[in-house]
């Protein structure tokens, strides 16, 4: 079995959780068996033919045009870093924009494929046809939706316009069974792709719009999402949590629905010894991005009351977000100088570092579909501390799971933590032992399964 797989990101193009699950997911398919023709934002008209486990790590480069193939293995021969090596593909950590006239024009000729009926659509349903009139309208509908909803000339948008481009330009020139589609950036292009080529779409919900804004958000990105999963053949949602959100604020089909939960990758790092640490004090950390969804200014809340009672604490913020800066002069407010710290971005070597240093891991996101840093936080045998509002918390028991807005007891779990070194070693301990058996195997099998039944 061959997959077209489409995705924003994959390491080392990292920006936040989808990069390290695609990552797991992937290297546990091809240990299934499964093939993968790997599509990733590039600059260049290229792919990832993924045939081995190991191809996860060295990601081997496919372009359409020979002559460039030719060129790129020459002047790529000497090159040992695989991050050197994908900026030739014009892949960054945050993808520049690069789109011309030329394209722009070809996404526009590209978006009308298949849709001239888009005017009458509206009035269509609001009149008696036939079944299938029916089913073909709400197609024309949701290609209406790609249409309305994906000429914004918004930084992002314009690179889902460009991806778009380039992921169905190349998928026509590719041999596969199935498409797999992670997340709306690239819903647009698995549905011409499915629309032109004809092969069954499963497409895997991480987040919705509705976690990411922390409320009704952006409607252009919703109508995305409700389009690619009407018009998907299977939709795989991270948890319980939001394939119910997937069903009650879109409406989807309960039928197509499958539930499979996100894993850990598993890995031999441990945390410092006491007398190794960067700090003396105890450390607790957040790590994600600085956006409302996970709940930052909670984090600092409950530092502000902690901080009171143990002034050697070190509550250390790792990420970046819109919020940051407002969350910057609102620790300045507080005084916790030096007790409250911020790192900004970081990558996988120094995720690792700020992990292996770190006490008390708190999650207290408003919305969280899943949540995969407290599985990761947990592999290093660090106390967890994460919102009842997650998908995780479907998975973990060895962990405190409390609401996302009650900042008095999770100060007053913090500090009990901080006060009970032998419980807060016996917690992390446990939570170590149990994330070792939450395994992206598993779960490859399940999405395998999906991908068989959708096939038939």
């Amino acid at each position: 079995m061959r997959v077209l797989m489409l995705t924003w990101e994959f390491p080392p193009l990292i920006a936040g959780g989808l990069g390290m699950a695609c990552y797991g997911m992937v290297k546990s398919l091809l240990s299934l068996g499964v093939e993968i023709d790997l599509i990733l934002p590039t600059k260049q008209a290229a792919y990832f033919p993924l045939r081995k486990v190991e191809d996860a790590d060295l990601l081997p480069v496919r372009f359409s045009d020979p002559d460039i193939q030719e060129r790129y293995l020459i002047e790529t021969k000497t090159i040992t870093k695989i991050q050197e090596r994908l900026k030739y593909l014009g892949i960054s950590e945050t993808p520049e924009t690069y789109i011309n006239n030329h394209d722009l024009k070809d996404y526009k000729s590209l978006i009308q494929y298949g849709t001239d009926k888009f005017q009458p659509i509206r009035d269509l349903f609001i009149t008696q046809f036939t079944e299938t009139e029916y089913i073909t309208a709400q197609e024309d509908l949701m290609f209406a939706n790609i249409r309305d909803y994906l000429l914004g000339q918004e930084d992002i948008f314009r690179k889902v316009q460009e991806y778009t481009i380039r992921a169905t330009q190349l998928a026509q020139k590719l041999e596969y069974d199935l498409i797999h589609s992670h997340d709306w950036l690239t819903y647009p292009a698995a549905m011409f792709i499915k629309k032109i080529t004809g092969k069954p779409l499963v497409v895997h919900m991480h987040a919705t719009e509705f976690d990411r804004a922390g409320g009704a958000g952006d409607e252009r990105i919703h109508k995305i999402e409700f389009s690619g999963m009407s018009y998907a053949d299977r939709v795989i949602a991270v948890s319980k949590y939001t394939a119910q959100m997937v069903m009650t604020r879109y409406r989807i089909d309960s039928g197509k629905m499958r539930i499979v939960h996100n894993a850990h990758i598993t890995n031999d790092k441990k945390r410092n010894e006491p007398d190794k640490k960067l700090f003396k004090g105890p450390t607790i950390l957040f790590l994600g991005r600085i956006t409302i969804q996970k709940g930052p200014d909670y984090f600092l809340d409950v530092a502000k009351r902690v901080l009171d009672k143990h002034p050697r604490a070190r509550f250390i913020m790792a990420g970046t977000g819109d919020m940051a800066k407002r969350l910057l002069h609102k620790s300045a407010f507080y005084r916790l100088k030096n007790g409250f710290l911020f790192t900004g971005f970081l990558n996988r070597e120094e995720v690792e570092n700020i992990l292996s240093n770190t006490d008390i891991y708190m999650l207290p996101s408003v919305s969280e579909p899943f949540g995969i840093a407290p599985l990761e936080a947990m592999a290093y045998g660090i106390a967890a501390v994460i919102s009842k509002q997650s998908g995780v918390s479907e998975v973990i028991k060895n962990a405190y799971k409390i609401d996302f807005w009650d900042i008095d007891q999770m100060s007053d779990t913090i500090c009990y933590l901080i006060e009970n070194p032998d419980v807060r070693d016996d917690l992390g301990y446990k939570g170590m032992m149990e994330v070792e058996q939450i395994r992206w195997d598993t779960a490859a099998e399940h999405i395998k399964t999906v991908y068989n039944e959708t096939i038939r």
